[in-house]
C-alpha cells in the first residue's frame, strides 16, 4: 500500500503517492483542490487496459526513466560505457515538512542515487523542483539529459505561449496550440539567450487575463537549457526542463553528483495575469533588492559611446543632476587602449590617455551632485587586441581543431580556471574601492558556441557556476554593492542570474516603440522594478526612427526608469519635459515598483498596463498608441485591478497636452464599460491616475 504526501501553500498543490520500493508518483500538480484528498486522485485516476498496450498500465513517476517502460520521453539519459541505461529508480527515504519535500530513489543494479527536492513558496504559491543524481557505481557515469522533474499538466492548458526575440527585439510572444508532437525550445547561446527565453506560459484556450486556467514554468539558469511539452500517447500533456548538456559534458566519478537548475512552476484559475502577479512576488523575494527606492539611471552609452573626454562627462554629470538624476553609469570605453570595439577589453585600468587622473575625480564629482557612481565592465571576455591576451592566449575557451567564432572581435574567457577568476576580482575589488563604485552593469556581448577547457572537454556548466561564484565574491567583499544583468541587452535574464543581481538591461533598443512589446513581453516573468528602462536619443540608433520627448519619456516611467541621451544637445524644453517625466515617476514608483502588475486586453495597435496597489487605493496606467486607430473613434480602455464596489477619481497625468483634473467614477465602470480615449497621433503615450475617493 503506497503512502501519500500533500503540500498545500499559497494556493498551490502537491501530492505525491509512494512506497519504500516503488516508485514515486506525482499525482497533482496544480491550484489546490482544497478538500480533495489522495484517495479521491488514485481513484479517479484509475486507467484499464489499453489495447495494444501493456496488460497493466504504466504509470508516470518523477522521471519517467527508460527501465519503468513508460510511453513517452525519459526525464535521465545516462550510461555507464553503453550500459546501466535503463533506469528504474525506487524509494528509499522520504522527507517532509509543510513547505518542502524530499524524495531519495535508487537504482542499485545501475549503481544511481536520485533525490527530488521540491518545495513551495507560501506567499506567492510557486513550486520550485530540483533533482540531484549520484554515481554510486565503481565506473564513471556519463549524463546526457536530467530534467528537474517530468511533470504532468492538466490537458485543458492546451495553449502555449513562448518568449522568443533576437538582439533589440527580446522577448517577443509567440503563441500556438498543443499539438501533437509537442512544443520543444532549446537554446545553445552558453547564455540565456535572445531567441529562447527559458520560459513558457500555458493556458486553457478559453482563458484570459483575468479568467481560466493558466501556469507558467521558468528554469532558473544562466547557461544552455531544454524545455519541452510532449503530448503522451494518452492525449496527455507532460513538461520536462533542464539543462542542456553538450556533448561528455557531465561524467561523474564514482561518489560525485550533478544538481539540476531550479524548475519554478506556477499555476492558478484566475487567469494569466494571476500568474504573472505571483512570478513577480517570488522574484521580489529571490532577488536582492534594497529597501530604498531604486535610482533615476543616467547611463553615457547612447550620449558619448566610445568618445570619452572628462570635460563631457562633467558636463553630462551636471545636466543629469539638474533634470533629477540620482545615479550616473559610465559605460564602455573608460579602460585600456578601448577607443573601439576591437581593442582593450580585458585590460581592466582607467586608460591614461583619456583619464590622466585617473577616475576618481569624475566619481567624486558625480557624488557631490547628489548622485551615485556607476561603472561598465565585461568581465567574460577579451579581446585578441589587448594586453590580457598577449599575456595569457591560453586563458580562453576554445575547442581544439576548431576556428574560434569571431564575434564583436572578443573571445570569452575560461572562468573555470581560478587564476582568471581571482585575476578578474583583483581587477573589479581594486576599482570599487579605489572609485567608490556603488553599482556595476555586468555586461556579456557574444554566444559562447565552443566552451572547451584546458582539457578540451565542454565545461559551460562549470562556466556558469564560475560566474555565479565570481559575482557572489564580489558581492560579499562589498555587501552595498548592486550588479546590473546586462547581455547585449536582455540575453541574460533569468532567475538564476537575479539572485545575484538588481536590475536588468531589458533591450539594447531604446526605441519607444518598440520597448512596449519588450517590456510587456519581459514582464510575464519579472517585476517592472528589475527592467531597466531607459529615455533614448530623439533619433533611435538601432531603428533610425524618431519620436518626440513626450512619447520617449512616457514609454521610460513604467520599470526602473533610465536616461541614455546626451542631454547637453537635447533642447531646453525638452530637457524641462524630461524632468517633468522624472518627477512624475519619482512621485509614483514605490506604486511602479511595488504594485500588482495588470495587462490589459486591447486591440493589437494598442498597449495598455497598470500597476495597483495592495490595498486597491491607488493605481497608475499606462496606454502606448502605436498605430492609427482602425475605426473612426479610439476603443474603450476597460481598466483592471480596482475594486468594483468603490468609487476613484480618475484624470491623465502624461503628457502634459493630455492633462486633465480629476474626476469621480465607479470601479465597475472604469473596469466594465471603460474609459473612452482621446484622439490623438500614433506614437502617444498616455499614462492615468486613478485613487479612491472613499
Amino acid at each position: 500500500m503506497s503512502d501519500t504526501v500533500s503540500l498545500q501553500q499559497g494556493g498551490t498543490q502537491l501530492v505525491v503517492s509512494f512506497g519504500k520500493g516503488e516508485r514515486a508518483r506525482l499525482l497533482h500538480a496544480g491550484p489546490d483542490l482544497a478538500t480533495c484528498t489522495a484517495s479521491d486522485l488514485t481513484r479517479l485516476g484509475d486507467r484499464q487496459h489499453a489495447p495494444g498496450g501493456p496488460q497493466v498500465p504504466i504509470a508516470d513517476s518523477l522521471l519517467n526513466t527508460i527501465g519503468t517502460g513508460f510511453p513517452g520521453p525519459p526525464g535521465l539519459l545516462c550510461h555507464r560505457e553503453g550500459r546501466d541505461w535503463a533506469v528504474d529508480p525506487r524509494v528509499v527515504q522520504v522527507a517532509a515538512s509543510d513547505l518542502d519535500l524530499s524524495i531519495e530513489t535508487e537504482d542499485r543494479k545501475a549503481g544511481i542515487m536520485l533525490r527530488h527536492d521540491l518545495s513551495i513558496d507560501p506567499v506567492s504559491g510557486v513550486l520550485t523542483a530540483r533533482t540531484q543524481i549520484t554515481n554510486t557505481g565503481a565506473e564513471p557515469l556519463d549524463l546526457e539529459w536530467l530534467s528537474a522533474l517530468a511533470l504532468p499538466i492538466d490537458p485543458r492548458l492546451d495553449q502555449v505561449t513562448g518568449f522568443a526575440g533576437k538582439w533589440a527585439g527580446e522577448f517577443q510572444v509567440e503563441e500556438a496550440p498543443l499539438a501533437s508532437g509537442g512544443f520543444l525550445r532549446e537554446n545553445r547561446s552558453g547564455r540565456t539567450g535572445h531567441a529562447s527565453y527559458p520560459g513558457l506560459y500555458c493556458a486553457a484556450r478559453s482563458a484570459s487575463e483575468t479568467h481560466g486556467q493558466a501556469a507558467a514554468f521558468h528554469l532558473g539558469w544562466s547557461g544552455n537549457h531544454r524545455l519541452r511539452i510532449d503530448l503522451l500517447p494518452d492525449g496527455s500533456p507532460s513538461l520536462q526542463a533542464g539543462e542542456l548538456l553538450l556533448p561528455g559534458e557531465i561524467r561523474l566519478a564514482s561518489g560525485e553528483s550533478y544538481r539540476t537548475p531550479p524548475l519554478h512552476c506556477c499555476w492558478s484559475h484566475e487567469g494569466r495575469g494571476d500568474v504573472t502577479r505571483r512570478l513577480h512576488r517570488f522574484v521580489r523575494a529571490i532577488t536582492p533588492q534594497r529597501e530604498r527606492p531604486r535610482p533615476v539611471h543616467f547611463n553615457t552609452w547612447e550620449a558619448v559611446y566610445f568618445d570619452h573626454s572628462p570635460d563631457a562627462l562633467f558636463a553630462l554629470a551636471e545636466a543629469a543632476a539638474e533634470i533629477g538624476a540620482e545615479r550616473f553609469v559610465l559605460d564602455d570605453g573608460w579602460f585600456g587602449e578601448r577607443r573601439s570595439d576591437r581593442a582593450g577589453l580585458g585590460d581592466w585600468w582607467v586608460s591614461s590617455n583619456v583619464y590622466p587622473d585617473g577616475l576618481k575625480p569624475l566619481s567624486d564629482h558625480v557624488r557631490a551632485l547628489g548622485m551615485e557612481f556607476g561603472l561598465w565592465f565585461e568581465p567574460e571576455m577579451v579581446n585578441r587586441d589587448s594586453e590580457l591576451f598577449r599575456a595569457h592566449p591560453d586563458w580562453v575557451l576554445q575547442a581544439e581543431g576548431v576556428e574560434p567564432i569571431a564575434s564583436r572581435h572578443q573571445l570569452p574567457l575560461d572562468l573555470t580556471r581560478s587564476d582568471v577568476r581571482d585575476h578578474l576580482f583583483a581587477a573589479i575589488d581594486a576599482l570599487v574601492r579605489e572609485c567608490g563604485i556603488a553599482y556595476i552593469k555586468w555586461d556579456m556581448n557574444r554566444d559562447i558556441q565552443h566552451p572547451g577547457g584546458t582539457d578540451g572537454r565542454p565545461v559551460l556548466h562549470r562556466q556558469v557556476a564560475a560566474l555565479y561564484a565570481l559575482i557572489d565574491r564580489l558581492r560579499d567583499a562589498h555587501p552595498e554593492l548592486e550588479i546590473e544583468s546586462c547581455s547585449s541587452g536582455g540575453a541574460r535574464a533569468d532567475y538564476g542570474i537575479l539572485t545575484r543581481a538588481e536590475r536588468v538591461w531589458t533591450s539594447d533598443n531604446n526605441d519607444a516603440r518598440d520597448r512596449f512589446a519588450i517590456m510587456r513581453g519581459a514582464a510575464h516573468f519579472l517585476p517592472l522594478s528589475l527592467l531597466g528602462n531607459h529615455v533614448g536619443p530623439g533619433r533611435c540608433h538601432i531603428t533610425g526612427r524618431r519620436f518626440d520627448m513626450a512619447y520617449r519619456a512616457g514609454s521610460a516611467l513604467f520599470g526602473h526608469m533610465g536616461i541614455e541621451c546626451d542631454l547637453v544637445r537635447e533642447s531646453e524644453d525638452d530637457r524641462s519635459l524630461l524632468a517633468d517625466a522624472l518627477a512624475l515617476h519619482k512621485r509614483h514608483r514605490a506604486l511602479i515598483h511595488s504594485g500588482s502588475y495588470h495587462r490589459l486586453e486591447t486591440p493589437s495597435h494598442l498597449h495598455a498596463i497598470g500597476v495597483v496597489d495592495g490595498g486597491r487605493n491607488k493605481a497608475l496606467f499606462q496606454i502606448a498608441v502605436r498605430d492609427r486607430h482602425p475605426h473612426a473613434h479610439p476603443p474603450r480602455l476597460n481598466f483592471a485591478g480596482l475594486d468594483p464596489e468603490r468609487r476613484y477619481k480618475l484624470a491623465c497625468v502624461w503628457p502634459p497636452q493630455h492633462a486633465s483634473q480629476p474626476r469621480p467614477f465607479a470601479g465597475s465602470a472604469l473596469m466594465d464599460f471603460g474609459l473612452q480615449l482621446p484622439q490623438t497621433w500614433p506614437d502617444t503615450c498616455l499614462i492615468y491616475h486613478v485613487e479612491s475617493s472613499q
